[in-house]
């Protein structure tokens, strides 16, 4: 599927309604530069799963926890940015771990960091810039066998 979003509302708008159509487990990488709109989806996500803290970039400390609702379901929802590491820091973290939360929806920025440890089945997001205010936004729902 591709969408162009016209804006960062659009942008968070759209993260707002894939937090409808997805339930835990789920892990959903998202790809593209900086600046390209991976952070500003993610607030609408989060915003779709109804949490009410303020979403912030965790660019220097890596991830962050929220809590979250599905229904009338609590789940956990990590918010994971691997601008800044390497793949050697990620074992210290607990990210295999977090990853293997059943009761989890998890967004990963720059998750081709790592690659190996991302389950077969997740969704695929990349941003790509149009202009300044638009982005493609391409998604795939990956399954491999």
């Amino acid at each position: 599927m591709i969408l162009v979003s016209k804006s960062e509302k659009e942008t968070r708008e759209f993260g707002e309604k894939l937090a409808k159509k997805i339930s835990p487990p789920s892990i959903i990488c998202l790809y593209g530069d900086l600046g390209g709109g991976k952070t500003t989806f993610v607030k609408g996500l989060a915003k779709g799963l109804k949490i009410k803290e303020k979403i912030t970039s965790p660019t220097f400390i890596i991830l962050r926890k929220y809590r979250g609702k599905k229904g009338k379901k609590s789940i956990n929802f990590y918010h994971i940015d691997l601008y800044r590491t390497k793949e050697f820091e990620l074992s210290n973290l607990g990210v295999e771990e977090i990853l293997n939360e059943p009761n989890s929806i998890i967004a990963i920025e720059w998750a081709e960091k790592i690659k190996k440890f991302l389950p077969k089945k997740r969704i695929e997001i990349e941003f790509k810039f149009i202009d300044e205010n638009t982005r493609k936004i391409i998604i795939k729902n990956v399954s491999l066998n």
